[in-house]
């Protein structure tokens, strides 16, 4: 294990309870164990997720926690079975550990397991200075970007990535919801030729304006029907009346994809709405294959995430933009 310094204090913003705003308070620096690395926050994105665990809509919450799980930093300190070396730069994900032995596990599909924790959620995140991460589970990087835009990746991206997949070969794609991972996923489909439909809250003319310049081939509010029948709809936004609406925007056989961790309850429809071979579909985090696969494609795409960064003190004004529409894009702490 390597000394991570001199200074054996950081500042950490914390969530203290439900409903709370985030408190600054100054941490003792964590020593890594086993297969732990100690890393040095360089900046950590705000995801819709942070407010869901700040309002308490996740279950069984611990806290106090810190949250933050769209983390770059440098790895400063080692335990004794890391796989990573002092010096890497890393990219940490919301998927902080799994058990490796169950049968989601064992078939790929890790991103279910039932004994899999979570960062800024069940483990100490990236709203500090510092964090602990699982070496295993960290993500080597080697980009151009710097490491405020790298954030955006590493989960609005992942989490994008695996719902674009889910829409399988669809070329006119809808997404509800046009915020961090809407805009970058766009960047991705139109690289792959397909055409973007974006639908925001109604009066949200920024957010289509902000659609309209990423790429998207048509921009409005979620009351308007489709321009045109739909192959695919990807659903960011946490509103499930949005589910019904998209399928009445699909084609038949088409796929409505639930992108996000939480969501309100989905309101009754007929029957007839999902019938011919219409499917529902929700995303659960993410597994390493997709960082990877996602990483390599970063590599070769053209992707620009569009950031407003804040220095860590002002985590609760960064929350409460992005609760409040304020953002186009991607709300980012950036340390010293």
């Amino acid at each position: 294990m390597t000394d991570p310094g001199s200074n054996n204090l950081m500042r950490v913003m914390v969530l203290q309870g439900a409903g709370e705003k985030l408190q600054l308070e100054k941490r003792k620096i964590p020593q890594p164990e086993s297969y732990e690395v100690l890393v040095k926050v360089a900046a950590c994105g705000v995801c819709r997720t942070d407010l869901h665990v700040q309002d308490n809509e996740l279950p069984k919450i611990s806290y106090p926690v810190i949250p933050g799980h769209q983390v770059v930093g440098n790895v400063v300190a080692t335990g004794a079975e890391s796989i990573l070396l002092p010096g890497t730069q890393v990219g940490i994900t919301w998927l902080a550990q799994t058990c490796g032995e169950c049968e989601y596990c064992k078939s790929g599909r890790e991103n279910l397991c039932d004994k899999a924790r979570f960062n800024g959620y069940q483990v100490d995140g990236g709203f500090a200075e510092y964090m602990l991460a699982d070496s295993r589970f960290c993500f080597p990087l080697a980009t151009s970007l710097s490491p405020a835009i790298t954030t955006p990746l590493l989960c609005a991206g992942l989490i994008g990535y695996r719902s674009l997949r889910m829409a399988g070969n669809a070329k006119h794609i809808g997404i509800y919801g046009f915020g961090s991972a809407a805009h970058i996923i766009t960047q991705v489909a139109l690289h792959e030729k397909r055409k973007i439909y974006a639908f925001t809250r109604p009066g949200d003319e920024a957010a289509q304006e902000f659609a309209l310049r990423v790429g998207a081939t048509w921009a409005g509010d979620s009351s308007q029907p489709a321009p045109e029948k739909l192959d695919a709809a990807i659903i960011f936004a946490p509103d499930g009346s949005l589910v019904p609406k998209a399928l009445k925007d699909l084609k038949k056989g088409g796929v409505v994809v639930c992108g996000g961790i939480h969501m309100s309850n989905i309101p009754t429809f007929p029957y007839a709405d999902l019938w011919e071979e219409r499917q529902i579909r929700s995303v659960a985090n993410l597994t390493r294959t997709d960082g990877a696969e996602f990483m390599a494609l970063t590599s070769h795409t053209p992707i620009h995430p569009e950031i407003t960064t804040y220095p860590l003190e002002a985590a609760n004004t960064a929350l409460d933009d992005l609760r409040n529409g304020a953002i186009n894009g991607t709300a980012v702490l950036v340390m010293n």
